[in-house]
C-alpha cells in the first residue's frame, strides 16, 4: 500500500529508464565485440559447449587458490576455472574443482605430477573426466529457434487474451528482447562462462518477466474501465502505483533466495544464480518501469496516426481549391478562420432579426388610370380596387402583421418586393398579327320600360 500514496510519474520516465537498459546493452555488445577481437567468440564458452577437462582433486594439506592456478601454468593451462569443494571431514582449502578446456585424456600422468608437486595428492578422492561439447552449433541453433516460436505464441495469446489488444502483445516481447540483451551484455562485461546453466537461466528469466508484466497490464486493462473519464497517462500510472507492491515484494523475495545461492552455493549453482539474478533484476526493472509506460507511448503515437491519416482524408477528399487550402494549413490558423466564420454569421443573423423586427412598409406604385395589368379597367373599379389594397395593408400593420412579398408585388408594392427578388410581370394577350384594340368603355344599361298611360 505504500506505493500506492507516492505521487511519482512512472510514465514520464520512460526516455530515463529506457536510456540506462540501452547504455548497458551497448556496453555488453561492445565488450561481446572485444570478445571476439581477443579470443574469437562472443562470450566465453563453458566446457558445455567446447569441451575439455574437468578434474576433482584433494589435497592432503591446504593450498591456495592462487597456488594452484600457478602450479598448472607450466602446462599451459590460462583458462581454469578454480572452485573450492568443502566436504564433511575437510578443513578448508583442500579440495578443488578444475575445469579447462585443455584435453588432458593422454596427458593423465602428466596432470597428476603437477598436481603432486603443488601439495601431496589423495589420489583415492581425486579423479579426471574428459567432457565432450554435449552443447554442439546445431543444438544451439535449435534452442535458438524454440525460443523465437515461444516469444511469437506468447505474444498471440497475449494478444488474444487482452481482446486482441497488439499493443500489450508488443510491448511484452520488445520487453522479453531487452532482458535477454541486459542480461547477456552484463554476462559479457563480468567475464562470466556461458554453458547450460546459463540458457536455463535464460528461460526462467522470460517466463518470471512475462508473468509480473502481465498482472501489470491487467490492471491497466481493469482501470480502462474504471476510470473511463481519466487521460489514458493518468490510468496507465495509477495502474503502476497500484501493482508496484506486489512486484516489488516478489522481487526482493527473489533476489534474496539467489543472493544467498551465489554467496554459499557450491561452484555448480554460483554461474547459475548469478545468471538468475541479473535476469530477474532486469525483468523486474523493465515489468515496472519500461513495459506499462511503453503501452502508454504506443497509445498515443496510435492516437497521432490516428488523427494524421483523417487529416489526409479530409485533404485528397477536398471538393474545392479554397477547402484544399483550408485543409493544408495548420490547426491554430484553420481554428481562427471558423471562428471569423462564425462572426460573421452572427452579424449577417442580427441583421436579420432587426430587418424582421421593424418591416419596411411597402409602398405602393399605382397603376396609371385607365390601364390595368392586362389591358383597361374602369377608372371607378380601378379607384375602388386601390382603396380596398390600402385598407388591407393599414390594417395588417396596425396589428403587427407581415405582408406577404407576393401579395405586395400585386398590389404594387415594388421597393421591397424587388428586394426580395420580386418582380412585376406585364402580360400582353393581343396577337402579335393584329394590332391592339382598346376595349369599348362599357356603358351604362338600363332596362326598357313600357310607356304607359298616363
Amino acid at each position: 500500500m505504500f506505493f500506492r500514496r507516492l505521487n511519482w510519474n512512472v510514465v514520464g520516465w520512460l526516455k530515463t529508464v529506457s536510456l540506462i537498459s540501452t547504455i548497458l546493452i551497448a556496453l555488453g555488445i561492445a565488450m561481446m565485440i572485444y570478445n571476439m577481437v581477443t579470443i574469437h567468440q562472443p562470450l566465453k564458452l563453458g566446457l558445455s559447449f567446447t569441451g575439455g577437462t574437468d578434474v576433482t582433486v584433494k589435497f592432503t594439506s591446504p593450498v591456495t587458490t592462487d597456488q594452484v592456478r600457478a602450479g598448472l601454468a607450466p602446462l599451459g593451462v590460462t583458462d581454469a576455472t578454480i572452485t573450492t569443494i568443502t566436504k564433511a571431514g575437510d578443513t578448508g582449502n583442500e579440495r578443488y574443482s578444475i575445469g579447462t578446456q585443455k584435453d588432458f585424456g593422454d596427458a593423465a600422468p602428466t596432470l597428476w605430477k603437477t598436481l603432486g608437486a603443488i601439495a601431496p595428492v589423495d589420489r583415492s578422492q581425486s579423479a579426471i573426466e574428459a567432457v565432450g561439447p554435449s552443447l554442439s552449433h546445431e543444438y544451439l541453433i535449435k534452442a535458438l529457434e524454440a525460443l523465437v516460436i515461444a516469444i511469437v505464441i506468447q505474444f498471440v495469446y497475449i494478444a488474444f487474451r487482452f481482446g486482441w489488444n497488439v499493443n500489450f502483445g508488443l510491448v511484452t516481447v520488445i520487453a522479453l528482447v531487452r532482458d535477454s540483451l541486459m542480461m547477456i551484455g552484463i554476462y559479457a562485461i563480468a567475464q562470466k562462462r556461458v554453458d547450460d546453466a546459463f540458457l536455463a537461466a535464460v528461460l526462467t528469466v522470460i517466463g518470471y518477466s512475462v508473468m509480473d508484466t502481465i498482472v501489470i497490464l491487467d490492471r491497466i486493462r481493469e482501470n480502462t474501465k474504471l476510470m473511463a473519464t481519466e487521460a489514458y497517462d493518468t490510468i496507465v500510472n495509477t495502474s503502476i502505483l497500484q501493482t508496484m507492491t506486489r512486484s516489488v515484494n516478489t522481487l526482493a523475495t527473489v533476489v534474496v533466495t539467489l543472493v544467498a545461492l551465489l554467496a554459499l552455493g557450491g561452484a555448480s549453482l554460483q554461474n547459475f544464480a548469478f545468471a538468475l539474478l541479473v535476469g530477474i533484476c532486469s525483468g523486474g526493472y523493465h515489468s515496472i518501469f519500461f513495459s506499462a509506460p511503453l503501452v502508454a507511448q504506443m497509445q498515443r503515437n496510435n492516437v497521432a496516426k490516428e488523427i494524421a491519416r483523417r487529416e489526409d482524408a479530409r485533404t485528397s477528399s477536398a471538393r474545392t481549391v479554397a477547402e484544399a487550402r483550408l485543409q493544408g494549413k495548420t490547426p491554430a490558423e484553420r481554428d481562427a478562420i471558423a471562428a471569423a466564420r462564425r462572426e460573421r454569421r452572427e452579424r449577417e443573423r442580427k441583421d436579420v432579426q432587426r430587418s424582421t423586427q421593424a418591416p419596411a412598409r411597402y409602398k405602393k406604385r399605382r397603376p396609371e388610370r385607365g390601364a390595368s395589368a392586362i389591358g383597361t379597367a374602369e377608372p371607378e373599379l380601378d379607384e375602388e380596387l386601390d382603396a380596398r389594397h390600402e385598407h388591407d395593408i393599414e390594417q395588417s400593420e396596425l396589428h403587427g402583421e407581415e405582408v406577404d412579398p407576393l401579395d405586395a408585388q400585386a398590389l404594387g408594392h415594388h421597393d421591397t418586393a424587388y428586394d426580395l427578388g420580386h418582380e412585376e410581370i406585364v402580360l400582353n394577350l393581343e396577337p402579335l398579327d393584329e394590332p391592339p384594340h382598346a376595349t369599348p368603355p362599357a356603358t351604362d344599361v338600363h332596362p326598357q320600360t313600357e310607356p304607359h298611360d298616363k
